[in-house]
């Protein structure tokens, strides 16, 4: 069986949504399918307004200009030699590969995907995305009305789609979760021994609300001025993180697990996930997490049993949760393990199950 993925660009560091697509290609070449992953340079029916300030603008071009000049690679996550990564111009009709099923894995890639031909194959969406933060929320509802078969992952965003279709249930959708890879995720340094230090992403993305995360470590920092702070994300350093706190960027996975695994305690500030997978790393690494109710983390985050939750946009309660557990290392330590062992059950082995047995179900049908 071809199966198709279409992204919705390149990608040259690590992101999330293009990380899930290639375990999946992955482990269904493992599985004899042949996988062929689409990378556009553009795409022709997106037209976003404009971006917030000029920085945001030259980024966006930049990228355009080097997808458009270099020869794109994926160095950020392994590929297995099968899987046929394809790159084009645009993900239309013609750059598109005959195959048996084919994913659309964006809202704006779903615009495309719904009107190919059936020589394409039957349509599936990934849906990942979630409300204004990707785009405008009209055409990104409108994309889950479209006839697909759709694949969410996570419980909370299935509840949205949903919503956004005006109905209870429909045999069309299933609720897969992402995986983690326990392999390279994994626990290197004894949980109950760890220092006082906290880890954070740091994201130039609105929805990850960094600047919630910094707040709520400057508050704690007023109580205990013992504790460290390490922070991980793209490009140079901040202007907003406080010289106490070390800075590491663009890490690669090896660097990132011994950064989890050095902290005591994962701190997230996010306003929305449709899965999350820094503190779900980091759990597998041994950190107890602090997050906020971001939506589909909830899938394996549960307030006081494998996390401590507070409200989005709250720093004073994320402060008050990491307080917490710098007061109270049992507390620390009881959810540190739960939520190791919670995440053990998240595998790509799992999620490609579930996936497809979903593909041979509408390709039979």
């Amino acid at each position: 069986m071809k199966i198709t993925f279409i992204l919705p660009g390149y990608s040259w560091k690590s992101v999330g949504g293009f990380r899930v697509v290639y375990e999946y290609a992955n482990h269904l070449v493992a599985r004899g399918y042949e996988v062929t992953v689409v990378h556009p340079r553009r795409l022709p029916n997106w037209n976003p307004s404009p971006p917030l300030n000029l920085y945001l603008w030259l980024r966006r071009k930049a990228g355009y200009l080097r997808n458009l000049i270099l020869k794109p690679k994926v160095e950020w996550q392994p590929i297995d030699r099968r899987v046929r990564m394809l790159y084009v111009p645009e993900p239309t009709v013609k750059h598109i590969p005959d195959a048996d099923a084919v994913f659309a894995t964006a809202w704006q890639t779903a615009e495309l995907v719904i009107r190919y031909p059936p020589g394409k194959g039957q349509k599936f969406y990934l849906i990942q995305d979630f409300d204004s933060f990707f785009g405008p929320k009209e055409r990104l509802e409108a994309t889950w009305r479209e006839p697909f078969k759709k694949v969410v992952i996570s419980r909370w965003l299935h509840d949205k789609v949903l919503s956004a279709v005006c109905q209870k249930e429909n045999e069309d959708i299933v609720v897969i979760p992402n995986g983690v890879n326990q392999q390279v995720f994994r626990l290197l340094n004894d949980i109950i021994s760890r220092p006082r230090k906290v880890a954070m992403m740091y994201s130039l993305a609105s929805y990850k609300a960094p600047e919630d995360g910094l707040k709520a470590l400057e508050m704690c920092r007023e109580k205990f001025k013992d504790f460290q702070g390490v922070v991980f994300g793209p490009g140079a350093k901040p202007k907003s993180l406080p010289p106490w706190i070390e800075y590491k960027a663009n890490v690669d996975s090896e660097t990132l697990v011994q950064v989890y695994n050095s902290a005591s305690i994962f701190l997230s500030s996010s306003i929305a996930e449709g899965f999350a997978f820094p503190p779900a790393e980091a759990m597998a690494c041994g950190c107890a997490v602090v997050t906020t109710d971001s939506g589909g983390i909830c899938e394996y985050a549960e307030h006081e049993r494998t996390t401590l939750l507070s409200p989005v946009k709250d720093p004073e309660a994320l402060a008050k949760n990491l307080l917490r557990l710098l007061k109270d290392d049992n507390l620390r330590i009881q959810l540190a393990k739960a939520g190791h062992e919670r995440i053990k059950e998240f595998s790509w082995k799992w999620s490609t199950d579930l996936l497809e047995q979903f593909i041979l179900q509408h390709i039979k049908s």
